[in-house]
């Protein structure tokens, strides 16, 4: 696993392919500030609980001039399947190669019920205007995380 990028850090750069067909890159969003959430795996209990905050915040989210996406490894026929159920309000980008969930340090072991395992870390990063990281949550509890994100993005 790559070393996690601290407060301070220059955020890496990326271009995904994202739901609707198109792709997403940090560079779309110069000078705005950027809340990146990634997530194991969409439509399961705690991503669709994480996803469906995300989303009902999105408005508070834009006002604060902060621009919300998730990402997991995913392909993108899942993610708009993910996205419709849920009406999320928010893009979803697939990291496939996992070469950036990789660059923020979300992609590693992990294990289950004894089994260890490679996948997604749940992980956020606030980025602020500058694309320099702001704020890092390692390892999220669902239950109340958007709101943290939206209050620090709010308060940058």
């Amino acid at each position: 696993m790559a070393a996690r990028p601290a407060v301070g850090d220059k955020a890496p750069g990326f271009r995904l392919p994202r739901d609707g067909g198109s792709t997403i890159s940090l560079d779309d969003f110069a000078g705005r500030k950027v809340a990146l959430f990634f997530y194991p795996k969409a439509d399961t209990p705690g991503c669709t609980a994480e996803s469906k905050a995300f989303s009902a915040l999105a408005a508070a989210f834009a006002q604060a001039d902060t621009v919300l996406v998730g990402v997991s490894a995913d392909p993108v026929k899942k993610q708009e399947a993910f996205k419709a159920k849920y009406r999320l309000e928010l893009p979803l980008a697939s990291d496939p190669t996992h070469a950036m969930l990789a660059a923020y340090g979300a992609w590693g072991k992990k294990s289950m019920f004894g089994r260890a395992y490679t996948g997604v870390i749940r992980t956020t990063y606030l980025l602020d205007r500058d694309h320099t990281v702001a704020r890092v949550w390692p390892k999220v509890t669902v239950e109340g995380h958007a709101e943290e994100v939206l209050a620090a993005a709010q308060a940058l």
